[in-house]
């Protein structure tokens, strides 16, 4: 494949694939996904290039790899599987698995917009990608606060 010189200050390419596995009403266009992904990836601390899927599921589909990757056999809003294979041909950052349906009652729920809401998890996911946590308050403080920056950029307000 030949790719295009890029100048050494030139931001990444990052390649935005989106994968829609369920009918559901509500979400986002693929468009407006990798919009929101880009602008997570553009305020990290350092460069990262590469390809990343979203990929948007049933409650069925959440659960079995919630279940299968973090032992919790129950859907949940978003999954990051970030990559981590050496000597891959072309960057890889991971993919985002992010349910639908639980996403919509979620929003409905909470009381939110449910287009911050699916702009929320889809920055969270991408700050996973990136090495973003929140298992510890310390870095759980530094996620959100990284979150709420990116979000405001995208004119939403704070999800917490």
């Amino acid at each position: 494949m030949n790719h295009p010189e890029r100048r050494p200050d030139a931001p990444p390419s990052n390649p935005i694939n989106v994968q829609r596995r369920v009918a559901s009403a509500g979400v986002p266009a693929p468009s407006t996904l990798r919009a929101w992904a880009r602008a997570a990836l553009a305020a990290a601390d350092d460069v990262h290039a590469g390809e990343l899927t979203i990929r948007i599921v049933d409650e069925t589909e959440s659960a079995a790899l919630n279940g299968k990757f973090r032992r919790k056999p129950y859907a949940t809003n978003v999954l990051s599987f970030p990559y981590e294979a050496e000597g891959a041909c072309e960057p890889v950052l991971g993919d985002l698995v992010i349910c639908a349906p639980l996403v919509a009652r979620e929003a409905h729920e909470q009381g939110k917009d449910p287009r911050a809401h699916w702009a929320h998890l889809v920055v969270h996911g991408v700050l996973h990608l990136l090495g973003y946590d929140h298992e510890r308050a310390d870095d759980a403080r530094r996620m959100e606060a990284r979150e709420r920056e990116i979000l405001a950029r995208l004119g939403f307000p704070d999800p917490y």
